[in-house]
């Protein structure tokens, strides 16, 4: 062992000239040691716990550490070993404590944890996405620190923005979700905001009016409005693309050729014609549609969690026409998506329809207003006033409860029960019960 006592010369001498894993012994101070690594020179401590294990301590590098500097730590670090400290076990427990203060902040856990758990989801990457999005000021905080009292600054600050209020509100869930699952995994004991509510938005008097307006159908005159858009639509799609065409760009097909400008018609007359929800319509494969026997026969995604099973709809004769024409324009697949996304030909992303059916609305002259689950609403609404029973109408909806119908559409047919009532009545009078008995023991004479 190489021992000398420790000065400022014998240690500028150590580090020019000692190689890789050499150690210098200080004579001054027991179990006080330099030791040459591949980068530095570190100072260390080598003493003996209550067990009788030996351990290793580390003051720090030389020369950032100064030969005086180390030997008072050294000195100091003794008296603590002396009193039965375990400093190194002390010392590990400290850097532990610190790398799980780091691992249970909102980022980190997202980084470590969370990403590789949402990539198995359809829209998990969306997820993530709109996490570090809305709550960037939180990423660098410890999960179990989030308040109510932060969440309603938060709030506050989204509606300053004029963030709509089911944005926040779904955002606000993807949060909660994160920490729930934070809590599961064992990364937190618990975090604040298990009973967190939003403060409902307040409305101002025309949103007060217009509240029980939600769920409507389009008049005639929207509707035509609604046709009319679409093929404006379409036709502004073609002549951009004869404006490209004619710009130096002849690879593109050109689509004055085609039926469809893009997937926009196609996708909106199958909601039109179906009721179906956007989800299931993103998700619809070919092998799910049965064009011979005017079928759609697939999981609804909204409850798929608790009803597997598939639902078989029916397609009306305009939206066969369209359907074919569709997949005979992109080659007659007998599989994959019915409508793929241009860009990675798999399944298109939720917000994909907004643009376009804010398109559709400002050339049609829609109102700016009417959102595109209208449609569903439309479909269901005029099945109705068409003479539909509310049974029916659930089983096309996809409706897993009849009430759910009753709830929402039943208003459409307010007199049904006094109708069935007074048919009850003109079939039960006694004019009529007479009627029929005479007509029955002439009957029975013959």
């Amino acid at each position: 062992m190489n021992n000398k006592k420790f000065t400022v010369e014998v240690l500028s001498n150590f580090a020019n000239t000692s190689v890789e894993r050499e150690e210098l012994w200080d004579t001054a101070i027991g179990g006080f040691y330099v030791i040459r690594l591949k980068t530095a020179i570190s100072y260390r401590l080598k003493y003996r716990n209550t067990e009788g294990r030996q351990r290793t301590f580390t003051l720090g590098k030389y020369p950032g550490l100064t030969l005086n500097q180390a030997q008072r730590e050294a000195k100091r670090i003794i008296g603590r070993i002396t009193s039965g400290e375990d400093v190194q076990e002390a010392k590990q427990g400290i850097k532990t404590e610190a790398a799980n203060r780091h691992f249970q902040t909102l980022g980190a856990y997202i980084e470590d944890i969370y990403i590789a758990y949402q990539k198995r989801k359809k829209s998990g990457e969306q997820t993530i996405s709109t996490i570090k999005k809305h709550f960037p000021a939180w990423l660098p905080l410890p999960m179990g620190s989030i308040s109510p009292k932060d969440v309603r600054r938060w709030q506050a600050e989204k509606e300053t923005k004029g963030l709509h209020h089911e944005t926040i509100k779904r955002t606000f869930g993807a949060l909660k979700t994160c920490l729930n699952h934070a809590v599961k995994t064992g990364t937190i004991e618990a975090h604040q905001l298990t009973g967190c509510q939003l403060d409902k938005p307040h409305l101002t008097e025309d949103e007060l009016g217009a509240s029980g307006t939600g769920r409507r159908f389009m008049s005639d005159k929207e509707t035509i409005l609604f046709f009319n858009g679409i093929e404006a639509y379409q036709e502004e799609k073609r002549r951009q693309r004869r404006n490209t065409l004619a710009h130096g760009k002849p690879s593109l097909p050109d689509l004055d050729s085609l039926e469809f400008a893009d997937h926009v018609k196609p996708w909106i007359m199958t909601m039109y014609y179906t009721g179906l929800r956007p989800g299931d319509l993103f998700g619809l494969r070919w092998d799910q549609v049965n064009l011979d026997f005017r079928t759609i026969r697939k999981t609804i995604e909204k409850t798929a969690h608790h009803q597997p099973e598939p639902r078989t709809f029916p397609i009306s004769h305009p939206l066969i026409s369209i359907l074919k024409s569709w997949k005979k324009q992109n080659g007659n697949p007998a599989t994959g998506y019915v409508f793929p996304s241009a860009r990675t030909g798999g399944r298109m992303d939720k917000t994909s329809m907004q643009k376009p059916w804010r398109k559709i609305k400002d050339l049609s002259g829609l109102p700016s207003d009417m959102d595109l689950y209208t449609l569903r609403h439309n479909f269901a609404s005029l099945l109705i006033l068409l003479g539909a029973d509310l049974l029916t109408v659930s089983k096309l909806m996809g409706h897993t409860d009849i009430q759910t119908t009753i709830k929402h559409y039943g208003h459409l047919k307010p007199d049904l029960a006094r109708d069935y009532v007074d048919l009850f009545a003109s079939k039960n009078t006694p004019e009529v019960l007479a009627a029929d008995n005479d007509v029955i023991t002439k009957v029975a004479r013959n």
